[in-house]
Formats: structure tokens, C-alpha cells, sequence
């Protein structure tokens, strides 16, 4: 009786690997669990069970933090991806010719495996290779994968796992259909059709128009010629003080300028512009000769007074500009 409790206590280890099932057997009953919910959800005890060696198969698996209280946005964000990406790949492989299984561990149900890792952040991807057969590898660590950029698509996801994994099939990931997108867009193309071939007569003219294109090309000349861009890339100051208790509305040097100089610029090139214009264009057709000579005398004087400005502001920018014109 003394001999027969040490022999069971060394025979327990023995009947524990007898109890396990071979690795081609486990790979079978979570692949074919996978065929009807991909990815499998874990638990501390099913994620013993699925990486315990020896084992000829891969596992994919993804630390995540789904519930509310945990406030993890890019879980939940990814989440919806991996589903698509793993299911896609069941149903691509469904014979398991890969030899990989999907899976999902949240921190509720793997407290314990979480620490294991000493994961302090979700979600995380981790690729577990064989550990026996013609593709294992003598370093059986998990192959890291990081969300710190954000959710990564179901396509990202399938092109880092297909790197990883060994010689074999690689499913593409198939996204569903998207109906009320469909119809959503064929409704509004339908509205617009019928938007314009009501508006179409009311439309057309001022599209036609030769005076609103010429009036829209001016205004887009003036914008980018007077630095309007520059301000967008650069995000320079409306204004800036002049280090006297007072406001400088130009910047020194040709490298660099406020809003405000931009606004002035381009109103002096609007003024410029519709003067010559009307010089051009409206002065021509006045049918009095004292009103068309006053008229010319006026536009001159307002492209003299223009021009003078503009010179000056460039000397105001760098004191060593060389060129002026009276009165400015």
C-alpha cells in the first residue's frame, strides 16, 4: 500500500501526455471550429491548449480590451477588421492547408496570459510558429505586431501575416458587399441627373458665361500671385509689432510675410488689374470724348498711384530695392 501512492504520484505526469491529443488532432478541432466562428475566442485555459507543444500548425493570435470600461477606441476600431481578415482567410483556406489558426484573447477572459506577456497596451497581434514538423523553428518566440500608428486595415493585416507564415496558400481578404452604399450612391448620381436636367437651362448660360470664367480666373491669379499659399504652408501671422508698441503690417525681407500684406498686395493687383480693364475694355466704347478723356486721365492716374504703392511696399520690405516711382 506504501508502494502503490509514490508509483501513482509518477505515473500522473504520464497520464497527462497520454490525456493530451497528438498535434495534427488539436489542429483539426479549432480548424473546424474556425470554419463556423473564425477567429476562436480564448481563455487562459484554451490558450494553454492551443499553443501547448508540440505543435505543427501556426497561430495568429490578438490581444484586445473590447469591453466599454477599458475606453480602448482602437480595439474596438480594429476589431471589425480582424474579424473580416480572419474569416476571409477561412473560407479562402477551407481545407486548412495553411496550417494556421485565428484567434482572440480579451483582457477579460486572459488576465493571465496578458501578464504573461507583460502586455500593458491592446491591441497587440502576435504570430506563434510551429513548434514541430517540416516548418518549425528553433526560435519559438511570437513575432510582435503593434497598433501604435492606429487601425491598420484587414488588408494590412493579411499582408503581415503572409510574411510570417511559412510556404502555402495566402487568401485574399474578400470584403462584403455594401448594399446601402450601392444605393446610396445610385440615388444621389440619380439626383444630380435629374438636378440638372431641370436646372440645366437656368445653369448653362452662367457656365457659358465668358465674364464669370474670366472674373473666376482673375481672382485665382490674384490669390496665388499675392502669396495666399505661402500663408497656408508657412502659417504665418495676420501681423506682427514693430518692437515700438506698434503694429508692422509688412515683414522685412522677400523670404517671408504676414496675412495682412498678403491682402494688401492683392488688393493693389485687383485695383491694377480692373483698371486696365476698364481702360481696355469700357473706356473704348464711352461715345462723349470729354467723358472718355476724363475717364483716361482718371485710370492713368489710379495705375500711377497703384504702381507707386506697390513699388514702395517692396522698398519697405528690403531698404535696398532699387527701383521707385513717384508719388509713393
Amino acid at each position: 500500500m506504501r508502494l502503490l501512492r509514490p508509483l501513482t504520484v509518477a505515473l500522473l505526469p504520464l497520464t497527462s501526455l497520454a490525456a493530451r491529443k497528438p498535434s495534427g488532432d488539436r489542429f483539426d478541432d479549432f480548424h473546424t471550429q474556425s470554419l463556423s466562428s473564425a477567429p476562436l475566442k480564448l481563455t487562459d485555459a484554451l490558450y494553454d491548449d492551443l499553443i501547448a507543444p508540440p505543435r505543427d500548425y501556426s497561430v495568429i493570435l490578438l490581444f484586445t480590451a473590447l469591453e466599454t470600461r477599458f475606453g480602448c477606441q482602437l480595439c474596438r476600431d480594429t476589431q471589425p477588421e480582424w474579424e473580416l481578415m480572419s474569416r476571409s482567410w477561412v473560407k479562402g483556406d477551407r481545407a486548412g492547408d495553411s496550417r494556421v489558426i485565428f484567434s482572440t484573447i480579451d483582457f477579460t477572459d486572459g488576465k493571465n496570459t496578458f501578464q504573461k506577456f507583460m502586455l500593458q497596451t491592446a491591441p497587440v497581434m502576435m504570430y506563434f510558429p510551429p513548434t514541430s514538423g517540416a516548418h518549425a523553428k528553433l526560435d519559438a518566440q511570437p513575432i510582435r505586431l503593434d497598433f501604435g500608428n492606429g487601425p491598420k486595415s484587414a488588408e494590412d493585416i493579411n499582408a503581415w501575416i503572409s510574411r510570417q507564415l511559412p510556404e502555402g496558400p495566402r487568401p485574399r481578404v474578400v470584403r462584403p458587399v455594401n448594399y446601402i452604399r450601392i444605393v446610396a450612391v445610385t440615388t444621389i448620381v440619380l439626383g444630380l441627373i435629374t438636378l440638372f436636367a431641370v436646372a440645366s437651362p437656368y445653369i448653362l448660360p452662367v457656365i457659358q458665361n465668358r465674364n464669370v470664367w474670366a472674373a473666376f480666373s482673375l481672382i485665382s491669379i490674384l490669390l496665388f500671385t499675392s502669396g495666399h499659399m505661402f500663408n497656408h504652408i508657412r502659417k504665418v501671422p495676420y501681423v506682427s509689432g514693430d518692437g515700438k508698441g506698434g503694429i508692422s503690417y509688412f515683414a522685412g525681407g522677400f523670404t517671408t510675410q504676414f496675412g495682412l500684406e498678403t491682402q494688401i498686395v492683392a488688393a493693389i493687383y485687383g485695383v491694377l488689374s480692373f483698371t486696365a480693364i476698364a481702360l481696355a475694355v469700357k473706356v473704348p466704347r464711352i461715345a462723349d470724348p470729354k467723358q472718355q478723356q476724363v475717364a483716361v486721365w482718371v485710370g492713368g492716374a489710379v495705375m500711377l498711384a497703384m504702381y507707386s504703392f506697390l513699388l514702395g511696399t517692396f522698398r519697405t520690405k528690403n531698404s535696398g530695392y532699387p527701383f521707385f516711382l513717384p508719388p509713393f
